[in-house]
């Protein structure tokens, strides 16, 4: 479905399986409990939608616009955000798992304690977002904005930063292994060897 009008629409507790939207506009859609499957959305508007309780699956969301959005206890497996941008969305809990993150913009959004382990926020702005005491075990920070990031507590172990990443995060506090605190350390420009 190309450039559809779901505005105010009630698509609460559907199940949907390999159905493709493109710019379509789901504007104050009660979406709660929509379980999605293979689903691919390209450039859609999410804006002030209610997601919450939703399940996805293997599912695509390009480039899409969630404003003010409602995804608490939301679910997404095995998914993509390519280029999606949140803004003032309500997450938590939010349950992420080999979900790929990559471009999107989460800048300032309150992540605190979501698991976020082994995901893909490649080039990703996670400006000001507060990530403190998540588990970010093994997901891949490269080329992410981490500029005012709140990261204390959170579990780095395993998670692969940058050099601009690793200067630009609030990382006090913060749980690392030891090749990110020899990353760090040549970051700031220590020269660390025997």
């Amino acid at each position: 479905m190309t450039d559809e009008d779901f505005r105010d629409a009630d698509l609460s507790h559907q199940n949907w399986e390999g159905r493709q939207f493109s710019h379509t506009e789901f504007v104050d859609a009660d979406l709660r409990g929509l379980v999605t499957k293979g689903c691919t959305f390209d450039h859609c508007d999410f804006t002030r939608a209610d997601l919450g309780e939703s399940k996805h699956t293997a599912s695509a969301f390009r480039s899409c616009k969630f404003e003010r959005t409602n995804l608490m206890h939301s679910e997404f497996g095995g998914c993509t955000f390519l280029g999606a941008n949140f803004f003032e969305c309500r997450f938590r809990p939010w349950k992420l798992s080999d979900t790929d993150l990559t471009l999107v913009s989460l800048a300032g959004a309150n992540l605190r304690k979501t698991t976020l382990s082994g995901l893909r926020f490649r080039e990703a702005n996670l400006s000001a977002a507060d990530l403190r005491d998540c588990d970010l075990t093994g997901t891949d920070l490269r080329g992410a904005r981490l500029l005012e990031t709140q990261l204390a507590g959170a579990d780095l172990r395993g998670a692969q930063l940058d050099a601009n990443g690793l200067r630009q995060a609030a990382l006090s506090g913060a749980r690392v292994d030891v090749d990110t605190a020899i990353a760090f350390a040549a970051a700031y420009g220590l020269q660390v060897g025997e």
